[in-house]
């Protein structure tokens, strides 16, 4: 069924009541029109479902959003079942987590989302991306695109497509930054976004960007100890992250870029979902 397949993002309030960000999963049917109550139904009716570090939900909607539709676009389904395992838990299945091995370490719902997505990308075409989550920016700013995990992320890809995507160096300058630097697989959308609120010559610019990647390769290292790191400690390194950036610029300017005021309570990484999600190690590296 390569390119005749529809694919649908959605989005739901993420975790807690007044929260600023979205959790996003992505569907194969549109369910302001198909309303499954169970997995079950999904799978018995042919149908699927993509968790995405996420537990089931019939139907999106958020505060700004009634129901939940971050938009759709064509793409092949098998490429997105072999990078993406369908109808499967994340917390249980390794091969429905991707490349986001670990659940707030390498990413959070959004990368892997994006990384079903990524089979929307056909021919010229840029892939659906969830962008129009609440919190994007802040977690694409923390974890970019496709996530932490640009070498595994590339060889994934390589082995479902056949295409060969370029990791990042392990240190990417300002001037590679701002040519498009968010990993392998598609455009940066932060570094999009920034730079249109910004202006490409402004200084703040280099900047934020210099402190991106800098963020990028503290939040990639291996964490100590063993087993899954607390979604507090999580959130908090994250909080300080996104607090640095607000250093840098004006109250508008943050505003503008990462979609929330500065100083906000910015929690990505869901509590309930991390404390289940360490039960199936990162795979070694090839």
């Amino acid at each position: 069924m390569a390119g005749s397949t529809i694919f649908y993002a959605w989005a739901v309030p993420a975790f807690t009541a007044g929260s600023p960000v979205d959790h996003t999963w992505v569907t194969c049917y549109d369910n302001r029109t198909q309303v499954y109550q169970t997995d079950a139904e999904v799978i018995a009716a042919g149908q699927y479902y993509w968790y995405c570090w996420g537990d089931f939900h019939p139907s999106g909607g958020t505060p700004v959003n009634p129901t939940g539709f971050l938009g759709s676009h064509n793409g092949d389904l098998t490429l997105a079942q072999c990078l993406v395992a369908a109808n499967a838990d994340s917390r249980t299945i390794p091969a429905a987590r991707g490349t986001i091995f670990v659940y707030g370490v390498d990413g959070v719902c959004h990368q892997l989302a994006n990384q079903v997505l990524y089979a929307t990308g056909t021919g010229a075409l840029q892939p659906l991306t969830v962008r129009l989550a609440r919190g994007y920016m802040a977690s694409t700013f923390i974890y970019g695109t496709y996530g932490l995990q640009h070498a595994a992320w590339a060889a994934r890809v390589a082995a479902c497509s056949g295409a060969k995507l370029t990791p990042p160096p392990p240190a990417l300058g300002v001037a590679t930054m701002v040519a498009g630097s968010g990993g392998p697989g598609g455009p940066d959308e932060f570094e999009r976004q920034a730079s249109q609120v910004l202006g490409a010559n402004n200084p703040k610019l280099l900047d934020l960007l210099r402190l991106r990647s800098d963020v990028h390769q503290f939040a990639a290292r291996a964490w100590p100890g063993t087993g899954q790191p607390s979604a507090d400690a999580l959130n908090a390194r994250n909080q300080h992250m996104l607090d640095e950036a607000a250093k840098l610029l004006d109250p508008a300017e943050f505003k503008a870029i990462f979609g929330m005021d500065p100083g906000e309570k910015v929690d990505l990484v869901d509590t309930k979902i991390n404390q289940s999600a360490g039960q199936i190690p990162r795979p070694k590296s090839p």
